[in-house]
């Protein structure tokens, strides 16, 4: 079980990795755009820093996971546990924020909540078996 974990829990990873690139980096771009609804410009330029903000966020969660990840690969299951359960935690419950509060994205919230939401659902049973 804790090879599906850890899985699931990179895959988690590198989703909130991207969404951070995305929101951070990427912003600007026509195809960035297009993929959070941003209209115009203006709308962009209003919302840059609202995104920049928000990204820094989905890579803390994922460096907290891969701490996490990294701390289990070297037998300590206790801080191990503890990192991948913060941040994929944190990352499923943000995707079901989303889900709830725009139900018009729920295929991204989806595609945000449902590898960290797996990864606890596996972390339940290698931690605690």
């Amino acid at each position: 079980m804790l090879l599906f974990t850890l899985l699931f829990a990179g895959i988690a990873a590198a989703i909130h990795v991207y969404i951070f690139v995305l929101e951070s980096l990427r912003w600007d771009r026509p195809s960035t755009r297009k993929a959070f609804g941003i209209q115009t410009d203006a709308e962009a330029s209003a919302t840059k820093p609202l995104a920049f903000n928000q990204g820094f966020y989905n890579l803390i969660l994922a460096v907290i996971t891969v701490l996490g990840m990294a701390f289990a690969l070297a037998s300590s299951s206790t801080v191990g546990a503890t990192l991948i359960f913060a941040g994929t935690g944190s990352m499923a419950a943000a995707g079901l924020v989303l889900l709830f509060s725009s139900p018009k994205l729920a295929r991204a919230a989806m595609f945000q909540l449902t590898a960290p939401a797996l990864a606890i659902i596996f972390g339940l049973f290698a931690f605690t078996h």
